[in-house]
């Protein structure tokens, strides 16, 4: 399995072993799907109630997929015998990977997964375990399991097992870089039927992706295979198998060097830095690399490049053009195969995956993945052969791909109206899907000068190196420095990359000082005043981003809420569109994202703030690629109460029609209202609102705060802010109880902020 991050900078042992443990051991949990909130409901989960599906079970098998979750539960199972880089570490060592492998089926293919780790290193026996687990789930994963028992242990369980197995170091891989082929072979002109390949790696993926090339058209006697003893060759008897010796060539050729020789392709699953630039040049016009050993290729990208102008290439790295990931396979796979109930997974359905990405890479590639790969336009060619790997257009073409190939084979239990799936899974993908993860990527594309006041704090230091090893923004941290230097030391933290200053010794304090006593002269501040103000970092971080020596302000993990807030709104000030500042928070929930707003700033606000910040929120929704559904909330729904609470909503909501008759809003109404179109319909079908809510305006402070605080806290829902709406400069201020992704996630929103600013001024 490969997942690399172009940004992911030096990843620190502490900071991998602190993500592990903390806040709770482990990456994964389970979640009840059911309630089982009272007598009945315990009843109907347990005794006697559960009785009834055993009974249907016991009769018809094939009951389970209704009853359980096995038609969507896959098994991530291994003997970590060949655990990603690292060989053989043992069943107990590999359950990170499983545990993170079950994190991506889930978030990108909402795919339940229990991993699994036999301590058993006998084939058969390691067959006979799984056999027994059959009744459990709907598809099998084998994962990290070294060659050649990962061939007998798959032959093995296809033949065995009624559901699908799927072994991703062989067929994962070979499905992706079969797709890079396919469109590899387009560009270079070149007939599958002649080209030459030399595999070098002999291993569990060489060996599938040598068979699926030869299922997509490659002649058997055109490829050479080469492992750590050389050429495996007819009568070779070094470390021999079944499965190398199927690839075994009468040829008296014995290298490497000799196999590349006027070879078409090369495709390296073996280890880093064995292939020279000669051994490139001597390949045949217009060549096709992969050179897929991690996290270093056989041969790096520059120095092919520095010897051939007429390749096409792909690494398993991110940080070069064609990453071959197997993060574009599995999830999606299984999610096609477990849709239909699928038995098996068979060599038709691995081609209709291959020819899906093939196709997805020639198509256009819509704004949202070029933004999140901090590329203007990526378009099919020699550097954007396969698609990106976590393009969210993967799972709406392979997933429907692996359906249909298994009903028309079939092998599926169920028959799916195609079209009609693809709905589905356009609903299951949602717009609250990687939500961060593009906007991090978007902020990565500009990065922002950010000061940060309390920079001698442990969470503001621990932030800021994540924000420079992402690539995100340049932390500037106000403080004593010796004081963040001897903090940084304690915390294992590097600061390069990093600004420190110390606004008293700055040379610009002075001028700065001036400046602030222009600005506040009549408001009774002297030019003592000036300086004494700006000795603290707060005003300061405010007084350099007012000119435009620095991009935007993050404080607040000190001090409370509106005394951070107090110099933002004197120095910054609020902008010429709105006459108040308000506090929003992105709420991201199994329903999908919802923007709160006023969470932290107006108390009690009328009829004409509510409008203003009704307006504000929608035009900010924007950024999360959201169009605005806007739902002025209430106690009470349309009139019915005639209170002055609820005729404030009604009156902030006629505000906003009148002088935004763009947006699509409604009020005042019960949430139930807001966030169910249908229900909306049946009693208040006069309701100009249309679809659900993702825009909701709470009447007052003390509902919002509270609203959004219970969805995180005993929903579980993920809140990136809070946001300050209506400032005139990039200015957010942070809660104390921030954590620091907190910190980081409010800073990448501050930072997009400040590429809008620029995009308005340029505009201009």
């Amino acid at each position: 399995m490969t997942v690399n991050s172009k940004h992911n900078g030096p990843i620190r042992r502490k900071d991998a072993l602190d993500y592990h443990e903390f806040p709770r051991p482990g990456k994964i949990e389970v979640l009840p799907t059911k309630p089982l909130s009272t007598q009945r409901d315990l009843g109907l989960a347990y005794s006697p109630g559960v009785a009834e599906p055993c009974r249907e079970i016991a009769a018809d098998p094939q009951a389970a997929f209704r009853y359980t979750n096995r038609k969507n539960l896959v098994g991530i199972i291994t003997n970590g015998t060949a655990t990603l880089g690292l060989g053989d570490i043992g069943a107990l060592a590999s359950k990170p990977v499983m545990e993170g492998k079950a994190v991506l089926f889930k978030v990108l293919a909402n795919i339940d997964a229990f991993d699994i780790e036999l301590d058993e290193r006998d084939p058969e026996a390691f067959a006979r375990c799984v056999k027994a687990l059959e009744p459990t789930f709907g598809g099998i994963n084998l994962e990290d399991i070294a060659a050649p028992h990962c061939f007998e242990i798959e032959e093995t369980l296809r033949e065995a097992l009624d559901i699908p197995v799927f072994h991703d170091d062989q067929h994962g891989t070979a499905i992706i870089t079969g797709a890079a082929l396919i469109n590899a072979l387009a560009l270079q002109n070149k007939d599958i039927d002649d080209i030459k390949v030399v595999f070098v790696g002999a291993g569990a993926g060489a060996v599938a992706c040598a068979r699926l090339y030869e299922s997509l058209g490659v002649r058997h006697e055109n490829i050479t295979m080469v492992d750590i003893h050389g050429i495996i060759y007819q009568g070779r008897d070094i470390e021999m198998d079944r499965y190398k010796g199927y690839f075994a060539q009468d040829t008296d050729k014995r290298t490497l060097s000799q196999a590349l020789e006027g070879a078409d392709v090369f495709v390296g699953l073996s280890a880093g830095g064995i292939v020279s630039g000669e051994m490139v040049k001597s390949m045949a016009p217009r060549p096709i690399i992969f050179a897929l050993a991690n996290p270093d290729p056989e041969i790096a990208y520059p120095d092919v490049m520095a010897v051939r102008d007429d390749v096409v290439m792909a690494t398993g790295r991110s940080d070069y053009p064609n990453q071959v990931n197997n993060v574009l396979g599995f999830p999606f796979i299984f999610r096609g195969a477990l849709d239909v109930g699928a038995r098996r997974i068979t060599e038709s359905m691995k081609l209709a995956a291959v020819h899906a990405l093939a196709a997805l890479a020639r198509e256009e590639v819509p704004e949202v993945v070029s933004e999140a790969y901090d590329q203007s336009h990526i378009r099919f060619g020699p550097d954007y052969i396969i698609p990106k790997p976590f393009d969210p257009r993967v799972l709406l073409r392979v997933a429907p791909a692996i359906a249909e190939a298994a009903m028309a084979e079939g092998v599926a239990r169920e028959e799916l109206h195609l079209p009609t799936y693809v709905e589905e899974l356009e609903r299951l993908q949602g717009v609250s899907k990687g939500l961060m993860r593009r906007l991090i990527n978007v902020a990565r594309r500009d990065p922002k000068r950010i000061v940060f006041p309390e920079g001698s704090e442990d969470k503001i230091i621990k932030a800021a190196q994540i924000l420079v090893d992402e690539g995100i923004a340049s932390p500037i941290l106000l403080g004593d420095v010796e004081q963040i230097e001897a903090r940084a030391r304690a915390l294992d933290i590097d600061l390069t990359g990093i600004e420190l200053l110390d606004n008293e010794r700055d040379p610009r304090f002075e001028d700065l000082a001036q400046v602030y006593y222009r600005m506040r002269q009549r408001k009774g501040v002297t030019i003592a005043d000036a300086r004494n103000h700006l000795r603290s970092p707060e005003p300061y971080a405010m007084m350099l981003v007012h000119e435009g020596l620095a991009d935007g302000v993050v404080s607040g993990v000190t001090r409370p809420y509106r005394e951070s807030l107090k110099p933002a709104l004197q120095i910054i000030g609020v902008n010429h569109k709105q006459s108040r500042v308000a506090g929003m928070h992105v709420v991201v929930s199994r329903r999908g994202v919802k923007l709160f707003a006023d969470t932290t700033v107006n108390i009690d606000p009328d009829a004409e703030t509510l409008a203003g910040i009704a307006i504000a929120t929608a035009d900010t929704a924007r950024m999360f690629d959201l169009e605005p559904r806007v739902a002025m909330l209430s106690y009470t729904n349309f009139g019915a109460s005639r209170h002055p609470h609820a005729t404030r909503v009604a009156e902030a909501t006629r505000l906003v029609k009148e002088r935004r008759p763009d947006l699509n809003i409604d009020g005042e109404m019960q949430l139930e209202f807001a966030t169910d179109p249908d229900l909306r319909d049946e009693k208040f079908a006069f309701s100009t609102l249309e679809g659900d809510a993702n825009v909701l305006i709470f009447p007052d402070l003390n509902a919002s705060n509270i609203g959004y605080k219970l969805l995180h806290q005993l929903g579980g829902a993920e809140v990136i802010g809070p946001i300050l709406l209506g400032m005139r400069r990039p200015v957010n201020v942070l809660q104390l109880a921030c954590s620091v992704p907190s910190i980081v996630h409010l800073t990448v929103i501050t930072c997009l902020h400040a590429q809008q600013l620029e995009r308005e001024q340029a505009a201009t």
